[in-house]
């Protein structure tokens, strides 16, 4: 049986070395089969006579993922879990309980709670951490063991235990059929202006725009706001439909350029669109990638639309799922994309990568090149789409980023629901300035907001004779963490908002904070003005 086993994941080993054998044509071909039959023969020696039991699917998970991290992050190779996630991300529908999650070592935490799932049926709240499911203790478990127990067959019945705010109590659900709909609001904000937010480009990602789209017209819609702010993409082909939709059929909308000439193609619109006269302004921020930048990129180019907020993520590599043995798969990066002026809008030099420090290169840090839209706008290419109008907010400080990338919003808002039984209203909910010093002085006891300065001296101190200097320690921290609270205050306005949301998403669903956002955004506001004075909209998307 063990044989076997190294058998089979040997033949993994093989298999995938193969695939990525095919990404450069200069590679030394006795060279990489010497090194296959090293590993093949270290594999074998490590499973036949290390002192502890191997497991060889953990191993030779490591090992190919080891192998591929030098790489774009893009290029990924899947297991069979990761397999059916990438699935449900894709499709957007699964079986399970309607919620998204963290994975802990205490548990499954529940991140979001999905209204009308059967989650919310068994009032489950935000925050909850589930021990134990059908009775088997989720403790100290792995992130692909815990990912296997709330998803399954639908109609199948869950026995959970949950802890509460410390308090255990118990669930009885049923799983069912989760879809998940990439636009998850849309709306008329006023007499003639429709919204629409699009959050993912899955395979629903242009029938649902397209049947929200004709939905607005029929309530009035002679103008609309196309919010793709923090979209990381997804489909290429469902970029290409949604940017049909508001550009001429036969127009080229992107282009792709591989290693390959079988794998460069050109993109053209192939159906009749919607709607080639609707004022349009499209939303993007520093979170939207991919495929949102393909169609604010397209719209750009033919001046169809008019781009507001930040520069885009600067993504401009398209990726395709490559069928391995067992149920495996590699994701592997096969191309550049062009927007219709020639823009190629990848910020980071992955190629050049310095192997000493790791740091990736920026193409924007190199020179940026002009290209030219329909009309004659002047564009620029090599680190996003840049926004024809941009809403400037303060630059992110790296203690603000450290504190983005904790829980500590996420813990504060949990913390702020139990303290407060109520809240305004959606749309007007306010997180104020006093609110704000609250959730400042929360900070100082969060235990995931760590910024980097406070892991080196506490590893320092750690490393000495504590005795002598706890005093001295203790007074360093605090100066530490009085710091990192100031430079996470210069960006009151990025934080403020983020916790503001997450908030509303505990008393009103997601929905609440798309309702909130209508009335409080700041650039939605200036997208409405902007769409009412006709002429200013029209200059824009003029030659200057």
């Amino acid at each position: 049986m063990k044989n076997f086993k190294i058998k089979r994941y040997t033949i993994l080993i093989l298999l995938v070395a193969t695939v990525f054998l095919s990404f450069s044509f200069k590679s030394n071909f006795f060279e990489v089969a010497k090194q296959i039959e090293i590993y093949n023969s270290l594999f074998k020696e490590l499973n036949m006579y290390y002192v502890d039991e191997i497991n060889p699917a953990d191993l030779t998970d490591k090992v190919i993922k080891n192998t591929l991290q030098d790489l774009d992050p893009y290029t990924n190779f899947y297991n069979e879990q990761d397999v059916e996630d990438a699935r449900i991300r894709r499709e957007g529908e699964y079986a399970g309980i309607g919620v998204s999650v963290y994975y802990t070592k205490k548990g499954i935490q529940l991140k979001e709670i999905y209204k009308g799932f059967s989650a919310d049926k068994a009032s489950l709240k935000v925050g909850d951490m589930i021990v134990s499911v059908n009775g088997e203790s989720l403790l100290n478990m792995e992130i692909d063991q815990l990912s296997m127990f709330l998803k399954g067959t639908p109609n199948t019945q869950l026995s959970l235990e949950i802890n509460r705010q410390g308090k255990i109590i118990k669930k009885e659900l049923k799983r069912e059929k989760v879809e998940i709909n990439p636009v998850p609001f849309f709306n008329m904000i006023d007499d003639e202006t429709g919204y629409i937010t699009l959050t993912r480009f899955n395979n629903k990602a242009s029938s649902e725009v397209k049947k929200a789209f004709i939905d607005l017209k029929k309530q009035g819609m002679k103008k609309l706001v196309f919010d793709l702010r923090s979209n990381p993409g997804g489909s290429l082909l469902e970029a290409i439909n949604i940017s049909n939709f508001f550009i001429e059929k036969g127009k080229t909308i992107v282009t792709t350029k591989a290693k390959t000439k079988k794998l460069s193609q050109t993109y053209k619109g192939t159906n009749e669109p919607l709607d080639l006269e609707i004022p349009i302004v499209v939303l993007v921020n520093g979170s939207s990638a991919s495929a949102s930048e393909i169609v604010s990129g397209s719209l750009q180019d033919y001046d169809r639309a008019v781009i507001m907020g930040q520069r885009s993520f600067g993504k401009g590599l398209v990726q395709r799922q490559k069928e391995l043995t067992y149920g495996t798969q590699l994701k592997v990066t096969i191309s550049k994309y062009y927007t219709p002026s020639g823009r190629c809008i990848q910020e980071l030099d992955y190629t050049n990568r310095d192997n000493k420090t790791g740091k990736v290169p920026k193409f924007s840090d190199s020179g940026i090149n002009e290209f030219k839209t329909q009309n004659g706008r002047t564009v620029f290419d090599g680190g996003g789409v840049m926004p024809d109008v941009e809403i400037k907010e303060t630059k992110r400080t790296k203690a603000t980023e450290s504190l983005l990338n904790s829980k500590a919003i996420f813990n504060f808002a949990t913390d702020y629901f139990y303290k407060n039984t109520s809240i305004a209203d959606a749309e007007n909910y306010e997180f104020k300035n006093a609110d704000f010093k609250l959730f400042s002085e929360y900070l100082k006891k969060d235990t995931t907001f760590v910024i980097e300065q406070e892991r080196l001296f506490k590893k320092a101190f750690l490393s000495s004779e504590k005795n002598n200097i706890s005093k001295e320690y203790n007074k360093i921290k605090n100066i530490l963490l009085e710091d990192k609270i100031n430079e996470v205050s210069k960006n009151q306005d990025i934080v403020s908002s983020l916790v503001e949301k997450e908030i509303l998403k505990r008393y009103y669903y997601k929905e609440g904070v798309y309702k909130h956002s209508l009335k409080q955004d700041i650039v939605i506001s200036e997208a409405i003005s902007l769409l009412k004075n006709q002429d200013k909209f029209n200059q824009i998307l003029s030659i200057n």
